[in-house]
């Protein structure tokens, strides 16, 4: 192992150790964070201050030695005791005070700005790790408290005596306090603007999981009602034949597995096919061709993919069960859009949404049943086969058609 892995593993280490400590199960996950960030920003200073310690005692300067000393002494009594309280506030508060204080302190005991090599720059991870750990209205009081401390040492400079250490200590030293206060910033910074990342990737996933991407994209930069009509779409229901009193013999775990295990074959599908995926509604699963992207094959996509469904359901159980469905398809205009302000869809409305709705409620188990509308747009890439009138709910008599499969092409001839 490298000694880049090394300091890797241990760095990893110390993030475990440091995310465990404090933390309760009911946290937020800006909560969590924010607790990690104080625990490494904290203990994990403790080797460089008892570095600074030592240095200042080597150096004959005890009171200068004694203020990071305390420091190191305290930080793993405040720690263990959040780690048993899981109080934040005061965790937060008692470290960022020593945070900006101490190294004040030492400036006073040394001196002034040059003769302590501007030891009071380690105080500005006060207001930096406030902006981290706080909310951003209580940041500011961390800021004025370190600009205070910067006017005082400044006013105070001509009344204090230098500690008479080296010229070659203090420019050396100097480098140190730049040198570490700059790092500890960076890794703090990089490792909260990373994780940050991480959630937001999360979250947009999660919202991409409810809406299409478009629609996404146009909600978070306008803000307003999302509504479009479509001239030309087409839309699938499918339902399990039998599901209600097969759900009867079922416990609720095992139905939600069901659906579950249904569902997530169905999704793989929708994405082969470049579909949007509307809603479940219990057994009832509905898909969309043509919104939000229009596209002219939008109703022989859709029929390609209950074919594919048919064939998913039929080559494999679910649950341990042989199910089987009903399918109905139909194509026309539609409205597409969001509703509501909490727990929002993206839905579809309009008379062609109905239909597609009664073609399967008035469909075959095991059939993809389509309107002349669907009909019309497949007939020369899919063998159909008429079932004459039918009556529907709210539509009258209807002419319908099964979907039996491809049609396949002939082989051109080569003679």
């Amino acid at each position: 192992m490298t000694r880049f892995s090394r300091i890797s593993a241990y760095g990893k280490a110390l993030l475990g150790l440091a995310g465990r400590i404090g933390l309760d199960p009911s946290d937020s996950e800006e909560t969590a964070l924010r607790k990690r960030l104080a625990v490494v920003l904290c203990a994990g200073t403790l080797p460089l201050t008892v570095l600074w310690s030592g240095i200042y005692l080597a150096a004959s300067a005890p009171l200068a030695a004694a203020i990071p000393g305390f420091y190191s002494v305290f930080t793993p009594i405040n720690t263990a005791i959040f780690a048993r309280t899981r109080n934040l506030g005061a965790y937060r508060f008692s470290q960022l005070f020593l945070i900006l204080i101490l190294p004040w302190l030492v400036t006073m005991s040394l001196g002034g700005f040059r003769p302590s090599s501007v030891v009071i720059m380690w105080a500005a991870l006060c207001p930096i790790g406030a902006l981290l750990l706080d909310e951003l209205r209580r940041t500011l009081f961390w800021i004025v408290g370190f600009v205070a401390l910067l006017i005082a040492t400044a006013i105070l400079q001509p009344y204090l005596v230098p500690a008479g250490l080296p010229d070659a200590f203090i420019t050396w030293f100097f480098v140190l306090n730049v040198g570490a206060v700059i790092t500890i910033t960076f890794g703090l910074l990089y490792y909260f603007v990373g994780r940050r990342n991480f959630f937001q990737q999360r979250a947009e996933m999660l919202l991409l999981n409810i809406l299409p991407k478009e629609i996404s994209d146009r909600l978070k930069a306008e803000h307003r009602t999302v509504a479009d009509h479509y001239n030309a779409a087409s839309i699938l229901f499918a339902d399990v034949v039998g599901f209600t009193p097969m759900a009867a013999t079922m416990t609720p775990l095992q139905l939600v597995d069901l659906l579950n295990e249904v569902f997530q074959c169905f999704d793989g599908l929708v994405d082969k096919y470049d579909l949007e995926k509307i809603k479940t509604i219990g057994d009832c699963y509905m898909v969309a061709s043509g919104v939000p992207r229009a596209r002219p094959d939008h109703a022989a996509a859709l029929v390609d993919f209950a074919l594919d469904m048919q064939a998913a359901v039929a080559e494999r159980t679910f649950g341990g069960r042989q199910l089987s469905f009903r399918i109905g398809i139909n194509s026309g205009p539609v409205v597409a859009g969001v509703i509501g302000r909490k727990k929002f869809i993206y839905d579809l409305w309009g008379e062609a949404v109905n239909l597609a709705s009664r073609m399967e409620s008035h469909g075959r188990r095991r059939c993809i049943q389509v309107t002349s509308n669907t009909y019309e747009l497949i007939r020369d890439a899919f063998d159909c086969t008429p079932l004459g009138r039918i009556e529907v709910k709210g539509a009258g008599a209807m002419e319908v058609w099964h979907v039996i499969g491809r049609k396949r092409c002939d082989a051109p001839d080569r003679s």
